[in-house]
This record gives structure tokens, sequence and C-alpha cells, in this order.
């Protein structure tokens, strides 16, 4: 097993198995390892749990919402589907590296161990919310998915298979990218053509003869072309220009100015739900691709990919386009985006699209529902790793004041 790596360098170095007593990592941090993190849970578990809090989800909202409720001494569970914290980071594609600097890039109480100008691996990403939970002893219970939440009287009830769990107060800390979205026509594809969704891309070696069509023009997209295209394949990408932010994030002038400003101020505290300006960027950018990030238009020119109208069906086996065109091609990958699923969560807290209806997380029509990880819940940086524990310090204090009122 290889362990994170806290050397000179500060960089950390992808783990390959869950962390262990005498890693390097866990030396780092001064602890012992935790068994919720080195072994599954298991044993004999009773039909019925009880619980003050549950937390549904331990990616970078769960475990920022339950760093807070720990500090307010607030007793919660953390219910994940996944076998090893961080594993939705592992699943990403190899080359993927995070859009912020690392100095942006910890959660609330811990740091990201590494330069902070750096950009942290997809990797260690994962280890590090790894080592977050390790050093608050966070009670994460994995390989536990909902399938179910009702509310029955004054408490809910949470299934997960034979498991069955009552809390008085749930937080579904889930992003609002659950499901991998692809077109209804894509099964109508000629089967000799490749295809995969952006999530389930890795590297280029997936990919079979012929050209390469990236439907989709967003962040995940643009970067899948631009490796497709430097490893020596023909790209098209289809789709709307989102845009893009109008600086190198690696440069100079973001390291002194723009990366703060948008950072600490436009992001977290004017495009806020609390400013006239954050509810009308809100209502734009809650179902609309972010700008492009990282790459740049000219970026995509220089290595050659060609832009191209959307896709709009599929005729004789091929991806047509918008304007009638046909493209004779040997791989698709749909960077079409994610749906948020909350079809598992049985109460009436949802508007007309499916998304949940909440005033900073906190849910009026069921009191003692909380989101938090959802994109613009409260600001353009909620759904970031950087905007995260503010959200999650309002709905623990939100929840502390539900329990200083119980009988």
């Amino acid at each position: 097993m290889t362990s994170l790596d806290t050397s000179s360098t500060g960089r950390l170095q992808a783990s390959r198995g869950p962390l262990e007593e005498g890693s390097a990592l866990v030396e780092f941090l001064g602890g012992t390892a935790s068994p919720a993190l080195t072994r599954p849970h298991g044993g004999l578990v009773p039909k019925t749990e009880r619980v003050r809090v549950a937390v549904i989800g331990a990616g970078q909202a769960g475990l920022s919402i339950g760093y807070h409720l720990a500090q307010r001494g607030i007793p919660f569970v953390i219910l994940d589907a996944n076998q090893r914290i961080g594993d939705p980071w592992r699943r990403r594609w190899d080359s993927l590296r995070l859009f912020t600097p690392a100095r942006y890039d910890g959660l609330d109480g811990m740091r990201f161990p590494a330069a902070g100008w750096s950009f942290p691996t997809k990797d260690e990403m994962a280890d590090y919310l790894e080592a977050y939970a390790l050093r608050f002893k966070l009670p994460v219970r994995s390989g536990i998915r909902v399938d179910r939440l009702v509310r029955q009287g004054s408490r809910f009830v949470l299934s997960a298979g034979s498991r069955r769990f009552e809390a008085d107060e749930v937080v579904v800390a889930m992003s609002s990218y659950q499901t991998a979205r692809t077109p209804d026509f894509a099964g109508a594809l000629d089967r000799s053509i490749v295809q995969l969704h952006s999530s389930e891309y890795r590297n280029p070696s997936q990919l079979g003869e012929g050209s390469a069509l990236l439907v989709g023009a967003a962040n995940s997209g643009a970067e899948i072309a631009i490796e497709l295209a430097r490893r020596g394949h023909k790209v098209v990408m289809a789709g709307r220009n989102p845009g893009e932010v109008p600086f190198r994030t690696n440069g100079l002038l973001a390291r002194v100015l723009l990366v703060p400003v948008l950072f600490r101020i436009a992001f977290h505290r004017v495009l806020a739900s609390t400013t006239p300006i954050g509810q009308r960027v809100r209502r734009q950018r809650l179902h609309s691709p972010a700008p492009l990030i990282r790459v740049k238009e000219r970026d995509l020119v220089a290595a050659g990919v060609e832009r191209v109208p959307r896709v709009t069906g599929v005729r004789n086996g091929l991806p047509e386009l918008a304007d009638g065109r046909l493209l004779d091609v040997g791989n698709v990958i749909w960077g079409t985006g994610f749906s948020t699923r909350f079809d598992w969560i049985d109460m009436p807290v949802f508007d007309e699209r499916g998304d949940p209806m909440h005033r900073r997380g906190e849910v009026a029509a069921a009191p003692g529902l909380y989101f938090v990880g959802l994109h613009f819940l409260h600001a353009l940086s909620s759904g970031m790793i950087q905007g995260v524990g503010r959200d999650a310090a309002y709905v623990a204090k939100r929840i502390a004041q539900r329990v200083r009122r119980a009988p």
C-alpha cells in the first residue's frame, strides 16, 4: 500500500488502500486509525437503529456537516453507499486535477497538505477526505446505501436494504450531480461506436478506432477533448460554448488578485441567495453549465478540436447535428452532465423541476430535514470545496437550536 506522503514537497501521494496505523498520514495527523475506516462495517445490526442525526453521504459535504455537528457535541452518524471515503473522486478520469489551488481545497479545521498554489489530483483529494474523517473521528458507516427516506410522526425513517434507522434530524449531504444523464436517442447509435459517459471515462485507452465526438462543451467535455486531441485523436466537440473564466488559474494575476476576489468575495458573498444579483444569477445558473475554468477556447483551437452544433438525434446509426449533418465517428463521449436523483425521498419537498425547496438548506415543509452540498445552495461557492463549510456550519447551528428546544 502506498500512503499519503507529506514530505518536503508538500504533495500528496495517492494511496491504494485504506489508511492504516503507521502510515505516513496517520503519523502526520498524530492519531491512530479508526476501525470505521480500516474495516467494513459488519456484525449483527438491530432491525431499527435510533440516532439523533443521520447524515446521508460522506463526501466533502457530509464530512463538513459531521465536523460541525461534532464541534457542537451533537450525536450523529454518517451513512455512505461507497466502500471507502473518497471513492467518487477516485472513480474520476485518471488525469483530473482540481480546478482550485490547494490553499482553497481544505475543509474547516484541516488544511490541504500540499503547496498552496499546486493543483491536487483527484486521488489526492480522495485521500484527503479519508484523512479528514480519520482526524476528527467522524462516525462514517461505509457500504450503506439509503434507498428510502420517509417521515413517520415526528421522526424520519431511513431504509437501507435490510437496515432501518430512525432519526430526529436528517441531513442529505449530496451534490447536485448524482446520476449520469444521456439522451434517449443514445441507444440508437450503431453498435460499432464506442459510447461512454464522461463519468465512465478514465483514459484514452478506452476508445476504439476513428475520431471521437464529445457531446457537451462544459468543463468535463473540454478537459477530455484536450486530452484526447493531445494523444493524437481527431476530436469533434458538440454543444454551446458556456463561456470561460477570463484568466489562467495558475497565473500571477490569479494568485495576486482574481482568485482571492472571486472565491472569497464574489462567489462566497456577492453571488448569494441574500443579494439581488445573487438571486438573479442563481435562477440563471441553477441548471446551466459552469463556464470553462482551466481550458480556454484558444486551447481547444490550438489542439485541433473542431467545434460543431449540438447533437439533436441519431440517423442511420450516426449522430445527427442541429444543421442536419451526420458525423461518421468511432467514439462518442457523453459530457451531458448529471441529474439530481432524489426519488428515494418520499416527502413532498420538491418543486416542479425536482429541486428541493429550502432556505439555506433548511426545508420548511419537513422540519428537521436539511440539504448540504447542492449547487448554489446558498451561494455560488456552495457546491465548491471552499464554500461547503459555511453551509454546513449554518445547518449545524439550526440543528443545535432544534436539539435545545427538544423536550
